[in-house]
């Protein structure tokens, strides 16, 4: 497997890592009140589901860029061997 190929397939993984929390999130059971806004940077809202579903949000949007930054290195992994040959 070259590297590009490799590069790929690790970016691959990070992005159907990535679909799969936010499908996780979205997943909401049909007796669930809609939401309103999903506005992270909105006032917070008070009562402790919206507080819990804030804080879920906010995890996901760490692991989300944590993802793409290892995505983001293995782009530079195999920008930085082309350059090397």
């Amino acid at each position: 497997m070259d590297a590009v190929t490799a590069a790929k397939t690790r970016i691959d993984k990070a992005l159907a890592l990535l679909e799969r929390k936010v499908l996780e999130l979205k997943a909401r059971p049909a007796s669930a009140p809609p939401v309103a806004d999903d506005d992270l940077f909105a006032p917070r809202p008070s009562n402790a589901g919206d507080l819990v579903r804030i804080a879920e949000l906010e995890a996901a949007g760490r692991e989300a860029a944590e993802a793409l930054g290892r995505a983001a290195e293995a782009v530079r992994d195999v920008l930085a061997e082309q350059e090397a040959r």
